[in-house]
Formats: structure tokens, sequence, C-alpha cells
């Protein structure tokens, strides 16, 4: 492979990368109503900041466990890791 091949295979993949959809605001990690989180996966996290739990507390939903109807949601409240 010629420079010139790998400048344009680098430009590109970098040109690609700018068009990845960007995820949704479930997966990025926190969300305003529990009715926000769609799709929740196994294992995934997702805080949710409705004011249900204690003041310096915040809501974590988790995809706890796979049933043949689904994935199973747990919740705790958590230690607020930024205070609001």
């Amino acid at each position: 492979m010629t420079s010139a091949n790998i400048k344009l295979l680098a430009i590109l993949l970098l040109g690609g990368l700018t068009l990845w959809p960007q995820p949704s605001s479930a997966l990025q990690g926190q969300v305003s109503r529990e009715q926000d989180i769609v799709n929740l996966q196994l294992g995934q996290r997702v805080k949710v900041d409705d004011g249900s739990c204690p003041p310096g507390q915040i809501k974590e939903i988790s995809g706890s466990k796979l049933t043949p109807t689904g994935i199973v949601r747990s919740q705790k409240c958590i230690p607020r890791i930024n205070k609001k």
C-alpha cells in the first residue's frame, strides 16, 4: 500500500465514524422518566432522575434476568455521583 492509499483509507474510516448513529438517551445512562427506557438489555443499567428516591440518591433500573417472556427489570436507589 502506498502512503496515498493509507491516507485515503484513514479519511474514509474517520468519515464513516461521523455517520455512525448516536445512541438514544436510554443507552447513554440517564433519563428523566422510567417510561423513556425502551429495549432494556440484560445487564444494562440506566439511571432515572424522577425524584422518587431520597435526597442524594437516584433510581437505577437494570435488566437483571432473562425469562421466556423477556428481560425482567429491577430497580434500586443508589448514591448520586454528581450532586444535583
